[in-house]
């Protein structure tokens, strides 16, 4: 595969209004190795039992694993390989429990030509509940800097 074919949109080819997403159920599996990678081994994540005294009851999904899908959609979709983050707001919503789907979704909202920098509204969602949203700020490379 050439480094062309792996271009993801330019700067020019995006306008405001524009979306993508992209939806995940996540798994133990996804919970622990985000744990081991992360470093973050709260109990609230991976401890059953010490879940139980916590105002959830049972264990909680990281905010940031579930934050992290809009990567996904920003890194891979819109504006896809190239693209590199300035920004991110998030903001936690509710929470996400072990074996549901999020679908994260990130809109077009501002094109800055000056310095291509492209503003997004991110929000994650768990049937149709928003467990996250905020901002995203990305430069996105322009047809002439390839």
């Amino acid at each position: 595969m050439s480094a062309s074919e792996l271009n993801g949109y330019y700067f020019e080819d995006i306008s405001v209004g524009m979306t993508a997403s992209f939806g995940k159920t996540l798994t133990e599996a996804d919970v622990l190795m985000f744990a081991g990678v992360s470093g973050d081994i709260n109990p609230s994540h991976i401890n059953e039992e010490f879940a139980k005294t916590t105002r959830m009851k049972t264990r909680v999904v990281h905010g940031m694993l579930s934050a992290s899908l809009i990567s996904a959609v920003l890194g891979c979709k819109l504006p896809g390989p190239g693209c590199l983050y300035v920004n991110q707001t998030s903001n936690f919503r509710a929470p996400v429990f072990i074996g549901e789907t999020v679908t994260a979704r990130a809109t077009v909202t501002r094109l800055d030509a000056k310095r291509n920098f492209v503003e997004f509204e991110t929000i994650c969602e768990v049937d149709g509940k928003t467990v996250v949203d905020g901002s995203a700020l990305l430069w996105v490379p322009s047809k002439e800097s390839k």
